[in-house]
């Protein structure tokens, strides 16, 4: 049940308010500035306990309210031309091969999103003046989402951002459609360390999207070139091909909470896959806690999160910032790669593509030393 409550004068969601350029405080670029606000529910959008059990995606007759939004308001800024290029026009291709690598080409994209950072290291302290946001945003905002304190959610048409809300933002270079930015209301206080509170932020969008082809993504490298929180998120018509291949299973007490663990198979990148039957709470806690402790250990990696946030794919990276081997995002790590010139897409071939993952797949030990240290706190948080 989601219910839309109006406040102010009659207020249309895809319209913005001028008063972006009166605010021009690096600490607080939001101040005074209203946008539709989504909360959620304090019930899950599907069952009705507190573990968020029945969360899985499911087929239903009418679109979800948060998808139809999402989609709804970043379809009219792509009409307003906030979008560097139409992503529904770029060519797409299956790589020839077992795996069925995604390639695509998009001669307007660009990785560096925001602004570059150049230190050699993962972890870096928040400087508000180089997140180019700041300075840009306007109707790239499309909405922002938040815990409510009702049971059931809904949408506040004109709403000031609450200090724990998220904001989703438009990437005008899109990798697939839909394309957005998920980033806390309060980044200027947060590097890129992930957390509890912001991963279940991230995936209850997903959860209340409900929409089994949105897919959520995480970084943390060097190659990110930012230096603040933020998540990134699209819709896939297919599955990417990370979600085709086999899984082993790594059995524990985990189990009896409703939590899965499998390593995955015969993938050039080695990753461990985290899946809930029920328990969306403690599996957020679980792979928080892996991912705190791989960035307090200055371990890249990034994270996959499908199956409207029941599902995560643990990537861990080498750490790397050579011109010749880089850090993948989560998609390229997931098998969708995107090629700026036709000639390399014409020659994009699975060899290359197996080479460039497993030029930043960690070695057997190291491996095994993350699956070790995530059965460990697994096992913790389950008991």
């Amino acid at each position: 049940m989601v219910s839309v409550k109006q406040y102010e004068d009659d207020y249309c969601l895809v319209k913005q308010n001028s008063a972006f350029e009166l605010s021009e405080c690096p600490r607080d670029p939001l101040r005074g500035i209203k946008f539709p606000l989504y909360c959620f529910g304090s019930l899950p959008a599907k069952g009705n306990d507190d573990s968020y059990g029945g969360t899985s995606c499911t087929v239903e007759e009418e679109q979800s309210l948060l998808d139809c939004l999402l989609l709804s308001q970043w379809e009219d800024r792509s009409w307003k031309g906030l979008l560097k290029y139409d992503v529904t026009n770029c060519e797409t291709k299956f790589i020839s091969g077992s795996l069925k690598f995604i390639a695509q080409l998009s001669e307007g994209w660009s990785p560096n999103c925001f602004t570059e950072c150049v230190e050699n290291k993962i972890l870096l302290p928040f400087d508000p003046f180089k997140f180019n946001c700041m300075k840009t945003l306007g109707e790239e905002l499309l909405f922002c989402v938040a815990s409510g304190e009702n049971a059931s959610s809904e949408l506040i048409t004109s709403s000031m951002v609450p200090n724990d809300g998220n904001l989703i933002i438009l990437n005008a270079t899109p990798v697939e459609y839909g394309h957005i930015f998920i980033i806390p209301r309060d980044f200027y206080y947060l590097p890129q360390f992930l957390d509890a509170r912001s991963l279940e932020m991230a995936a209850q969008v997903a959860i209340d999207i409900n929409n089994s082809s949105f897919r959520v993504f995480y970084d943390y490298h060097a190659s990110s070139r930012v230096n603040h929180l933020y998540f990134q998120a699209c819709y896939y018509a297919n599955p990417l091909p990370v979600e085709h291949v086999p899984v082993v299973p790594v059995t524990g007490n985990w189990q009896k909470s409703g939590i899965q663990i499998c390593e995955v198979s015969d993938y050039p990148i080695k990753a461990l896959l985290f899946k809930a039957e029920e328990n969306f709470k403690i599996l957020v806690t679980i792979v928080s806690e892996i991912c705190c402790s791989l960035q307090r250990q200055n371990i890249a990696f990034s994270l996959l999160i499908s199956e409207c946030g029941m599902k995560m794919v643990l990537f861990p990276q080498v750490h790397t910032s050579s011109a010749s081997v880089c850090n993948l995002s989560a998609w390229e790590c997931g098998g969708h790669f995107v090629y700026r010139s036709r000639h390399d897409f014409d020659l994009a071939n699975e060899e290359t593509v197996v080479e460039r993952l497993a030029a930043i797949s960690l070695q057997s030990k190291s491996f095994q030393a993350v699956k070790q240290l995530s059965c460990s706190i697994a096992s913790q948080r389950a008991s």
